[in-house]
């Protein structure tokens, strides 16, 4: 059977784009990748107050997702490093959601002792950095470097991104030990290639994780598996009002 992975966009800003980069692994005869974005809250995510204010539309797009009939979606990945509303979709629903940014990490520190995440702006690092000591990662991190890019800047200049990209890599391996890189942000779905291309260049033979593909393979490998969140760690959530958000129903 066709499993269905929906790709939730985490803001309104279109990114379909980022759809092309997963078409190797669509080709799949067993799996269907779909994405959507948000109708309201910010264009992009850049700090703890965007993610606020996105996270009521990611769990109604999840809730959505999991109560579609007419073509039934089987795992959800947050499209996002920032992993905004990714312990309440969980809570929300019963298929596997993934966050673009825990899983990245969690499978960085299996190909390395150390890795470093090069990301949008440094003023993300916090939050990264927050996020891997719960998700149990923050000892394996070597460092969070940025090329100081706003994420709606990503697609100006593709030239000068890979540059920045690859230039922050490489001092990472050099200067800061990293044996693996993560990219930090989803909007540079694709620019692992050209990163690893020029550390080989210059003697590193490292992988470098790209978050999105990274993740809707790994859903897809849960879904083989017949995995799913725990109910213990993730308990739905209880039925009372709650006013104001045009979300579905706790079901």
């Amino acid at each position: 059977m066709t499993k269905h992975i929906r790709i939730i966009t985490t803001h309104t800003t279109d990114v379909s784009h980022k759809m092309k980069n997963l078409e190797p692994f669509a080709r799949h005869k067993e799996l269907k990748f779909s994405q959507v974005k948000l109708d309201k809250g910010p264009a992009s995510i850049e700090c703890e107050f965007d993610e606020v204010l996105a996270s009521p539309y990611i769990i109604g797009r999840a809730m959505e997702a999991e109560q579609d009939m007419h073509d039934p979606v089987h795992a959800i990945v947050i499209d996002c490093v920032g992993d905004p509303a990714l312990h309440a979709a969980r809570e929300a629903v019963r298929i596997p959601v993934l966050g673009a940014g825990e899983t990245a990490m969690h499978v960085a520190a299996t190909l390395g002792h150390r890795f470093s995440v090069v990301t949008i702006m440094d003023r993300v690092r916090p939050i990264l950095e927050n996020h891997m000591k719960m998700y149990g990662v923050y000892d394996h991190c070597a460092s969070v470097r940025a090329v100081e890019i706003p994420v709606l800047e990503i697609n100006k200049d593709h030239q000068r991104l890979y540059k920045l990209l690859a230039e922050e890599a490489l001092k990472a391996v050099e200067q800061d030990k990293a044996d693996v890189i993560v990219l930090g942000c989803t909007g540079f779905v694709g620019c692992d290639k050209h990163i690893k291309d020029y550390l080989l260049e210059n003697g590193f033979d490292v992988p470098v994780v790209d978050p999105l593909p990274t993740t809707v393979m790994v859903a897809a490998a849960l879904l083989e598996a017949s995995l799913t969140h725990s109910l213990k760690t993730y308990p739905r959530p209880p039925v009372k009002l709650r006013k104001g958000y045009s979300i579905p129903d706790i079901v």
